[in-house]
């Protein structure tokens, strides 16, 4: 039998049975076009910009051995990335199935039965006058025994199959940048986290130095009251500064606690104190950045080329689902061994063998797959909106990182002065106060105000460090 001109009756056929019912595809839905605002990187993509800081791996971008310690920790052992690493295999596995679907299957087959035919009935009556040889009547009940081979295969001959494998892969690929997206925000968040808790260390070590200054401050007001020279209410007043300050370091002291324990949840470990430098927070400098070229922003971003193999995922399954309204043919064949005892399976005359083709054409109520391919068509033009706003919320990103690691320079440069003005205001206000030159609710204000300088230019510190991390994910990086 000839297998080529099976399938090229059965393609006719299909043509045939498609002009007779009529048969129209449904017109798909076209996404609308991306906004010209976007570049269009991927058609066109420039040289490469050695200056954009998301080019660098993370080992050489926070250069901190501590830091680097617990990020290296946090990328073998936190569960979040642990989560997205099977969902990789998840997909991966997706497209061994999907991969599977078209090739031809093979299965074995063996089976043992047994038949009692009614005597008075036509096959009764015709295995009654049978005989296997003559004089050796046809055994009753009769035995079956069977060993054979069956292949069958869907020839695929619109795409259906291949197409549906291709988005599996395409999604595949989006599980893998879903996991590069998930380590690069890892990377950052416990950059920013370190940061923050070197920098209420500092805030604990400004405290403890201006509790020594509020405390020599009692004392020389406690014996000033002693020579009449103030009263009770000064002696108070500053007793109350100080009891104020001293408890605001049990209030650092929790945060410490608190971002710890942020850093050891990111890290997959119990609550334990966090190593860290004791080099001091304000001379730390960010690292200054460079975004490079703007289209290269969308060559870095995990996220976007995520959106974007998605996109192309649900491209694939519009081709698939389309697939669906033409006819599917299919090819089976079956060979091995039968016969009513097992002694007989060996010989030439138990052998048997079939070849088949089939052609399968949705003709009436085809509304499920009218129902799959409309979705298919609705979730693609979702892939493109969502494309479109992750393109739109990273350059807002950078922009907004930008600008404020900008100002917050500016801003850090002024508050630095401020702090060596108030600094030298305490010991002036001290020396007035002394020769009774000066009130001692200016000497508090004073004290007040250049405790609240220095919080205020740590505060700065943070944001520059973490403006700068902020934009290294915002440019794609952290996770090389």
């Amino acid at each position: 039998m000839n297998i080529k001109k099976i399938i090229c009756g059965c393609i006719a056929l299909a043509f045939i049975t498609i002009m007779n019912t009529g048969c129209k595809i449904p017109a798909i839905v076209k996404p609308r076009k991306e906004s010209k605002a976007v570049p269009d990187v991927y058609t066109n993509k420039p040289q490469q910009d050695t200056t954009n800081i998301a080019l660098q791996q993370w080992r050489t971008f926070f250069t901190d051995p501590y830091l680097a310690t617990l990020i290296d920790s946090t990328l073998k052992n936190n569960q979040e990335l642990n989560i997205a690493m099977q969902e990789i295999e998840i997909s991966g596995n997706e497209v061994r199935a999907r991969k599977g679907e078209y090739l031809p299957f093979v299965s074995l087959q063996a089976g043992a039965g047994l038949d009692k035919v009614a005597r008075y009935t036509n096959i009764g009556a015709m295995e009654a006058n049978t005989n296997i040889t003559p004089g050796r009547e046809m055994p009753e009940p009769l035995p079956d025994f069977m060993l054979g081979v069956r292949a069958s295969w869907e020839t695929d001959i619109w795409g259906k199959l291949r197409n549906a494998k291709r988005a599996a892969a395409k999604r595949y690929l989006a599980s893998v940048e879903g996991r590069n997206f998930t380590v690069t925000n890892l990377v950052a968040e416990v950059a920013g986290s370190y940061y923050e808790l070197l920098s209420l260390d500092n805030q604990l070590s400004i405290v403890r130095q201006n509790i020594d200054i509020q405390s020599n401050a009692l004392r020389i007001v406690r014996l000033q009251k002693e020579a009449a020279k103030v009263t009770e209410l000064a002696v108070r007043k500053f007793e109350a500064e100080v009891l104020k300050t001293q408890s605001l370091q049990y209030n650092i002291q929790q945060r410490i606690i608190e971002t710890e324990n942020r850093i050891n949840f990111l890290l997959g470990r119990y609550p334990q104190p966090v190593a860290r430098t004791t080099q001091s927070f304000e001379t730390f400098v960010p690292i200054i950045a460079s975004s490079g070229i703007p289209a290269q922003l969308l060559d870095n971003r995990p996220d976007i080329k995520r959106a974007e193999q998605e996109l192309a995922a649900t491209k694939l399954d519009v081709k698939s689902a389309k697939a669906r309204f033409y006819p599917s043919v299919g090819i089976s064949a079956t060979a091995g061994y039968r016969a009513f005892d097992p002694t007989y399976l060996i010989k030439p005359q138990s052998l048997l063998y079939s070849l088949a083709g089939d052609l399968m054409a949705p003709l009436i109520n085809r509304n499920a797959i009218k129902a799959t391919y409309y979705t298919a068509n609705a979730k693609q033009v979702q892939a493109v909106y969502n494309y479109e706003r992750t393109i739109l919320n990273a350059y807002i990103e950078v922009v907004n990182q930008m600008s404020r690691l900008n100002n917050l320079e500016k801003s850090y440069d002024l508050k630095s002065k401020q702090v060596q003005a108030l600094t030298q205001s305490i010991s002036i206000s001290n020396d007035l106060f002394k020769s009774a030159r000066a009130d001692y609710m200016e000497v508090l204000l004073t004290q007040r105000d250049a405790l609240e300088s220095k919080f205020d230019l740590v505060e700065t510190k943070m944001q520059q460090m973490n403006a700068s991390v902020n934009l290294y994910r915002a440019l794609g990086g952290g996770w090389k």
